[in-house]
């Protein structure tokens, strides 16, 4: 697989990359065993960077990946996990059951964006994976979209005084080898990448075939400050790889009726292409230099040959060109996205 360079730091990944929110059981149970073949199935198609958290499943998915990874040659793979939020033990009754996880760990989570929490967490992080090296810290969705903005505005405080000083001393030490940011949203980036360069920001649903928000300032900032982007949730939580389905999903929610025509739109375009739909969302965010990566998620191994079977497939560029007209957020006069 091709690969390429996360900011200025050296570190290679390839430009597919495996996400493991839905091994920790995301919406649906996902069994060990499946976990595992799953990230089988993920080496096997060639890739070699794996993103966790431990978030996902509270300690689920950092399990597996660890164990998975722990069997394979320790210079093949690039790893990177999250920090911001700490998990800590309770009892079985009181385990929480509206993250959207089904028969995770039983453990619930606080937040700490500070120097002390962003330890506390690499520490328990190293523990669950059963591994000694993480290569790239990323501070797990600070910003008002998770916390709302009075709650945020504390969380972002405590980063900027001693999370990211903390944050440059492991990379520094070289502990780590890259840090950066894990969000759903721009502002925040934007707001961070003022004050502290980052080297990489895992952007969530916000670099899309449908969804631009990240064209207007995002993507500039991040190649004058030679920041890479790592792109996940390319299928917008499930409409780009459905389409516009009755129940189709955007952002977590239902989509709406205006998200629903513009993605018909989409369709319609795809298929005067002969392409899927799925496989021009998967393979847009790449047509940017500023993208290092794009993260592929699943608990199938099946879904993870289909997936990547799509990314093999020749889009045309006319497609893209077409497909401005029909975003959320529509690219700035004069933008325009280069393939590499």
């Amino acid at each position: 697989m091709r690969t390429r360079t996360i900011g200025t730091t050296g570190l290679a990944v390839g430009e597919y990359s495996f996400g493991t929110a839905a091994l920790g059981g995301l919406y649906r149970p996902c069994p060990r065993d499946t976990a595992i073949a799953t990230l089988e199935a993920a080496w096997d198609e060639g890739m070699r960077y794996f993103d966790t958290a431990p978030w996902y499943g509270f300690g689920l998915a950092e399990r597996a990946t660890g164990d998975f990874l722990r069997a394979k040659p320790k210079d093949a793979w690039v790893l990177s996990t999250k920090v911001g939020r700490i998990m800590f033990p309770v009892d079985d009754d009181k385990v929480p059951t509206d993250y959207g996880y089904v028969d995770p760990l039983p453990f619930d989570v606080r937040y700490d964006y500070s120097d002390d929490g962003i330890m506390r967490s690499l520490e328990l992080s190293y523990t669950r994976l059963g591994l000694n090296r993480i290569d790239i810290l990323y501070v797990h969705d600070i910003g008002a979209y998770t916390h709302g903005a009075e709650r945020n505005a504390a969380h972002f405080k405590a980063l900027m005084d001693s999370g990211l000083k903390a944050l440059e001393e492991l990379k520094a030490s070289g502990t780590i080898k890259a840090y950066g940011l894990g969000v759903n949203e721009v502002p925040v980036c934007l707001e961070v990448m003022k004050r502290a360069p980052i080297d990489c920001i895992l952007l969530a649903g916000r670099y899309t075939l449908l969804d631009r928000s990240a064209v207007e300032e995002l993507l500039p900032l991040c190649q004058e400050l030679k920041t890479s982007l790592v792109v996940g949730g390319v299928f917008n939580s499930g409409i780009l790889a459905t389409g516009a389905v009755a129940g189709a999903h955007f952002d977590y929610m239902p989509a709406n009726d205006d998200v629903v025509a513009r993605v018909r739109a989409l369709e319609e375009l795809a298929s005067i292409n002969g392409v899927p739909l799925a496989a021009a969302a998967m393979q847009f965010p790449l047509r940017h230099p500023a993208v290092a990566s794009v993260l592929l998620g699943t608990a199938k191994p099946s879904s993870l040959h289909r997936n990547a079977e799509l990314t093999r497939i020749t889009v045309p560029e006319a497609l893209y060109m077409e497909a401005d007209g029909h975003t959320l957020v529509a690219p700035p006069l004069g933008t325009e996205a280069v393939r590499q």
